[in-house]
This record gives C-alpha cells, structure tokens and sequence, in this order.
C-alpha cells in the first residue's frame, strides 16, 4: 500500500497511509464532538479532508469562489521582529510594513498594535501609538484594526497590584483566589475600554481583543463586558479572538448575562461574544503535537463548523502556530497552512481567518 508524506502535531514529516489518514481525521473529529457535545464531520467532508492530505500537491487552496477575507493579529511582527510570530527582522519600521501587507501581500485588513502587546503596557505610551494609526490611515486604504491583549494575568503579582491567585489556590485560599480576580478582572475592563476609546477617536476602523480568556473565565468576563460597552457607545466594531478553545474556570463562579463562563467551548463561547455586540469572533482551537495534523485540522474544523452553524456574526478562525491544525513549529510549514486555511472555509464554512 502506497504511503502518504504528511506532517505531525510538530511539524515533523511522518508517512501515513491513506487508511490511517482517514482513521485520524474520523478520530480528530470524534475526540472534538465528544469533548463539545457537537456533531461530527459528515461523510463526504471527511472525504475532502482525506482527498486534501493524500494530494501531493505543495500547496492546497479553496475553489475558485470561496475566497475569504483574513484579520491579522500581532499586527507587523512576522517582518519587523525577530522572534514573535517567526519574524524575519527586515529593517524597516511598521508603517512601512503595514503599508507591505496591503501592497505586496495583498491583506484585506491589517492591525496596529505594539510589540508589548498587552493593555497595561501599552495603555501608557497611547498617544505614540495613536500617531501611529493617524499616519496609516493618511498613507492606506485597507481597514485598519488596532490590536491587543486583555491578558489578566499582569494585574497579579508580581507584576501588578493584585494578590495572585496562582499563590492562593495551593494554599486553599479559594474565596481569597476568587476575590482577587474580581477585582483585578475591574481595573482590567477599565483599561480595555480606555484604550478602545482612544482608537475609537483616532479613527481606528476596528478594535481587536486578542487572546482573550488566556488567564480564565475573569479575563473572559472582563473583556465581554468591555465589548458590550465600546459596541454600544461607539461605531467602531469589535473582534474577540479566543487564546483555547475551552475558557478555564481559574474562577469557576463567574457568568456573563446568567450563564457560567468556566467550561464553555467555542460555539458557546461565541453565542456571548455575539450577546455583548461584537462583530466578529476568532475561535481558537490549540493543537495535539503528538498527533498528526491530519487528526488536529479535523478536530478544530469540528469545533469551528459548531461555531458557523449558528453564529450571526463573521467568524474568524485563528490559523496560526500551533492553533487551528497548524504544527506547533517556530516556522510554519506551507503545506499544512494552506491546507488547514482551506478545510476551515471549506469545511468548517468559515467567513475569514
């Protein structure tokens, strides 16, 4: 039986037969249906998943037709630096690289945000960055997002304010742990809507929440209420992109609107983000590297296909390392980017990446 070069969780090149490529795909889709109550891959989209990775073809595209549109986050950082998002480290400031993704990359949208990419850093130098959105949008045409992190976890100690919850919960200090993320999960949200405000003045085109939940359910809570507020008071859209595919109950207690945040996967995680007015959700779903990418592009397409049958607003699946069937690898490989990109269109029924 002739076998297939295909990939691994990883990055690494493993060769698979055709029957253990489907045998994957059915079990990646099973392991994710389990996991979120949701349906299954039907039949003949397992077919064009086993078709797509037994094709020995480099790159694998979506038919003519079913082109999407991409939002981007990390803005500039695959040019202008060295390490995040395997960057290249050309010499040129990110004007000049917003300007690239729209000229030579074609991108139908791009972010501004800061190589510290977290609010409670960046909240403090907001008038550079405001200039820097005001000159991009004298110099493209393309919308402009400004992007960041909520990231909760720098409102703990030791590198914020509050008792870190991390020091409590081995100590027992349940109401203690959950009283300082209420807290925190307050000067949190005021900083997000602050700073939203900001490039809601400088005329920002949209604002993007990036790894949202990263630290638990009170990140979650903080950033839907932050949402709800700036979807409400002004006209710029918002995007809240996930960091898992499952919002850790670090609190457990919390809900948004009378339903519990801790435990909820991505097309329950979307019903919320739609709630609080945003106009676009990027689910994420994080991959098994010990798996082929076979098994982790038809589990997260699962979660995502659960995301699209219900949702009202564009979604926006995260493709990127280590996310959405990409092999966790420092740079990756085109040929399970393309092939990932285009299950989650063609399968999963995504709006954009």
């Amino acid at each position: 039986m002739s076998s297939i070069v295909t990939r691994m969780g990883d990055g690494s090149t493993v060769q698979m037969t055709r029957d253990e490529i489907r045998r994957d795909i059915v079990e990646g889709s099973e392991a994710a249906a389990v996991k979120a109550k949701v349906p299954v891959l039907e039949e003949n989209e397992v077919d064009y998943l086993v078709d797509m990775f037994c094709c020995p073809s480099r790159v694998w595209g979506v038919e003519r037709g079913h082109e999407a549109v991409m939002t981007k986050d990390g803005g500039t950082n695959t040019l202008i630096s060295s390490r995040l998002s395997s960057g290249i480290a050309a010499p040129m400031g990110r004007e000049t690289a917003v300007r690239l993704f729209e000229r030579a990359f074609a991108f139908d949208s791009m972010e501004v945000g800061h190589l510290d990419y977290s609010v409670k850093p960046s909240k403090f130098i907001v008038s550079v960055e405001q200039e820097h959105m005001e000159l991009l949008q004298h110099t493209t045409v393309f919308p402009l997002f400004y992007g960041f992190m909520p990231n909760l976890g720098l409102y703990y100690r030791p590198d914020g304010q509050f008792e870190n919850p991390s020091d409590l919960l081995p100590l027992g200090k349940i109401a203690e742990a959950r009283r300082t993320q209420e807290e925190a999960l307050e000067a949190c949200h005021d900083d997000v809507v602050w700073q939203s405000r900001m490039f809601a003045e400088t005329g920002a085109d949209g604002i993007n929440y990036d790894t949202v939940a990263s630290t638990g359910d009170a990140e979650f809570l903080a950033t839907l209420r932050a949402t709800e507020t700036i979807s409400s008071t002004t006209d710029m859209p918002v995007e809240v992109s996930m960091a898992a595919e499952m919002v850790l109950g670090f609190h457990g207690e919390l809900e948004y609107d009378g339903t519990r945040l801790a435990g909820l996967w991505p097309h329950e995680q979307m019903k919320l983000v739609e709630q609080a007015g945003a106009a676009i959700f990027g689910p994420v779903v994080n991959n098994n590297s010990k798996q082929s990418c076979a098994w982790n592009v038809a589990r997260a397409v699962t979660f995502v296909k659960a995301c699209t049958a219900e949702a009202t607003i564009p979604i926006h699946p995260n493709v990127g390392n280590g996310v959405g069937g990409v092999p966790m690898f420092e740079v990756s490989p085109m040929d399970m980017v393309s092939r990932a990109s285009a299950a989650m269109i063609e399968v999963g029924k995504a709006d954009g990446l």
